[in-house]
């Protein structure tokens, strides 16, 4: 059994994760929980951290399941096969997710292009190019797992 990752419609993300969980498919959609802000109100709001994409974790000769899924979409495909995500890049998602710790990485004086390697929590010894610096966010590309991570630059600033 593999892990795949699975393209949804956008902001299909946790339907068809909890569709999936229905059918006994074991399922995993990332989530990370923001404050948003509007003209009148803050609000926590709970979105995937990978925006229009779950990882579904099944054998390959069930792979054709989940497009009984409504929102499914399509599997990634690398060199012309669907992309096998190894165990060890779902545990190091879970872990960061978990522990919650990026505050090694310091933005004051980065700039877009950039690389890092980060000194603690779950992305230790990790080497990042930084590809964008927002008031906000900070977006970190991680090529060895081959991910693109949003950070609040609020959590990174001590």
């Amino acid at each position: 059994m593999n892990w795949y990752a699975l393209y949804t419609k956008p902001r299909w993300e946790q339907k068809v994760a909890n569709e999936l969980e229905k059918r006994d498919i074991k399922v995993y959609c990332p989530t990370i929980t923001e404050v948003k802000q509007w003209s009148d109100r803050k609000k926590k709001v709970t979105s995937p951290l990978f925006k229009s994409y779950v990882f579904v974790y099944l054998e390959e000769k069930n792979r054709s399941q989940v497009f009984d899924v409504p929102g499914a979409v399509q599997y990634v495909f690398w060199l012309g096969k669907p992309a096998i995500i190894r165990q060890e890049e779902i545990n190091t998602i879970k872990n960061w997710l978990e522990d919650d710790r990026v505050e090694a990485v310091e933005v004051s004086h980065l700039s877009p292009g950039d690389r890092l390697t980060i000194a603690e929590g779950s992305f230790k010894g990790k080497e990042g190019v930084v590809e964008q610096i927002g008031k906000k966010r900070l977006r970190l590309v991680l090529k060895d797992l081959g991910v693109v991570v949003n950070v609040r630059v609020s959590d990174v600033l001590s």
